[in-house]
Parts: structure tokens; C-alpha cells; sequence
């Protein structure tokens, strides 16, 4: 069976799951149960802390994961990521009080607390920075104003926590994170490609819909280049020979703008269908 780590707990629990399910896995319903067998899909699931998955990867005791960009470099193990999921993004970003900080360069020889030492320690030294690196497991917006640290270095999201501990965000990022799977580098174990095209499936399904609709023959073309489709449309005679049924997908952003345009070029009868899996 292909052993597969999955968040236990945390922001990237639920979507992780979610998305395990909607390509077609088995789930936990019970939050305390750590492993679960799926075995007509061949799989195994672990239930693990995120920031341990790269480790049990990167030793080869299981053979994927889903974890954080950051957690993942953190963690400095011998993997890859395989597979970016589209959820789960946040900042790695420097921060110190108000009026303090411009730039990495002015933390030479300055005290930095952060939950990710690895991370930081790695960008530090590619910038020439000598600063003290301060290892904390949370709470790392509070160090400074308990003397603890002169900046920080921590994941970000929205900022209010940071502005409500008199903090500012300064300097370019350090990282930018989401969700990724990871897997041990060189190895490519049964049921991992499988397990890729799967979720592919899913990122496809959700950025995508299913576009129908009527057109003239003769305005098939200008209807194509609103709807390309990821290879192409395809075009169905109707009952009258004047016209053409066109289905293709298309981005689910851009929704409404194209049925717009569609209907000003011609186009009648225009749907839209949700795509609940598909394989490209």
C-alpha cells in the first residue's frame, strides 16, 4: 500500500481531507483515529503533526505527505515537493515594532525569534547576516516585548496580530507557502503517480467549468477563441445545419465575462456545469 501522511490537526487538516476525498479516498470521520486503511484504493493513511510529515518522508518511513512549503524547508530532509494543492497559503515574512526595521541587513548582530530556525537560518546566511537565531515553538509576536528577541521571523497571514503586539512587517519575504506533496527525492513508490493524478484532478475541477452553448457555424471560430478549452472545444451538429452545439471548459473565474461575450457574438442556450473529477 502506498503510505501517505496527512495533517492531523491545524489550518491545513480540513483541506487536506477535503481534498483526499474528493479524489476519491477514504477519510476519518473520528479526528482521533491516526491511521486508516483504504484498502480498495490501495492506500494508507497516517494522521500526523505537519511539522513532523517531512521528517517521516524524508527517513523514507512513509512515502508522501501533505504539508507546508514551510514546514517542509524547515525541516531540511532529503524530499521534493511532487505536487503544489492550491490551499493553504501564507508568508514567511520578517517583522519588529513600529519604526525599527527597513531591511534584512540591519539585523546584523541582532536577536531574531522564530518557530522555524531552519528556514531562517539558511536565508540569514545567504544574505551575509550574523544575527542569533531564537528558537520558540509559538507565540513568537510577544518576544520582542518580552525582551526575548529584537525582530521576528514567523508565517503571516493577515497581519492583525502582528499590528495588535505593535509589530510591522518589513524587508521582502522570506518564502512564499501553500500546501504541497511531498515525496522522499528519487523514489516513486506504487500508486504515487495514481495518487498525482488524482489530485491534478481536483485542482482541474475546481479552477474549472463545463461550458455549453448554440452558435452559427460561420461564428464558430470567434466563439473557439473565447473558449479554447484546454486542447480544444468540441463542436456537435444540430437538427438545423446553420448551427453548432459548442462545449468546452473554462477558467471559473472568468465565468460570466465569457458568457457575456458569448452572448454578444451570437451564442444562445449558454450553461454551465460544475466538473465534479476529471483526469487531463
Amino acid at each position: 500500500m502506498l503510505r501517505v501522511a496527512v495533517p492531523n490537526k491545524g489550518a491545513l487538516s480540513e483541506s487536506a481531507s477535503a481534498m483526499l476525498a474528493e479524489a476519491g479516498y477514504r477519510q476519518r470521520r473520528d479526528t482521533r483515529e491516526l491511521v486508516l486503511e483504504d484498502p480498495d484504493n490501495g492506500v494508507e493513511f497516517f494522521f500526523l503533526r505537519p511539522r513532523d510529515i517531512a521528517v517521516y518522508v524524508g527517513s523514507g518511513t512513509l512515502d508522501v505527505g501533505i504539508t507546508g512549503r514551510d514546514l517542509f524547508l524547515d525541516a531540511d530532509v532529503d524530499a521534493e515537493e511532487r505536487l503544489t494543492l492550491g490551499f493553504g497559503a501564507s508568508t514567511f515574512r520578517f517583522a519588529g515594532p513600529v519604526g525599527h526595521f527597513s531591511n534584512v541587513a540591519q539585523l546584523d548582530g541582532k536577536r531574531l525569534a522564530t518557530s522555524y530556525d531552519g528556514l531562517l537560518r539558511r536565508h540569514l546566511a545567504d544574505h551575509g547576516v550574523n544575527a542569533t537565531v531564537v528558537r520558540l515553538d509559538g507565540a513568537v509576536e510577544s518576544s520582542v516585548r518580552l525582551g526575548v528577541a529584537d525582530a521576528i521571523a514567523d508565517v503571516v497571514e493577515t497581519g492583525n496580530t502582528l499590528k495588535a503586539a505593535g509589530m510591522e512587517i518589513f524587508g521582502d519575504p522570506i518564502l512564499r507557502s501553500e500546501a504541497v506533496l511531498i515525496g522522499r527525492s528519487g523514489d516513486t513508490p506504487a500508486g504515487l503517480d495514481v495518487l498525482i493524478r488524482r489530485l491534478q484532478g481536483v485542482l482541474v475541477a475546481r479552477q474549472y467549468v463545463l461550458m455549453d452553448y448554440d452558435i452559427r457555424k460561420d461564428l464558430v471560430d470567434a466563439a473557439a477563441a473565447l473558449t479554447p478549452g484546454l486542447e480544444s472545444p468540441t463542436v456537435s451538429p444540430l437538427r438545423d445545419s446553420d448551427w453548432v452545439a459548442v462545449r468546452s471548459m473554462v477558467l471559473r473565474s472568468q465565468t460570466n465575462r465569457i458568457m457575456d461575450e458569448l452572448y454578444e457574438l451570437g451564442a444562445r442556450a449558454i450553461l454551465v456545469s460544475t466538473i465534479h473529477a476529471c483526469r487531463v
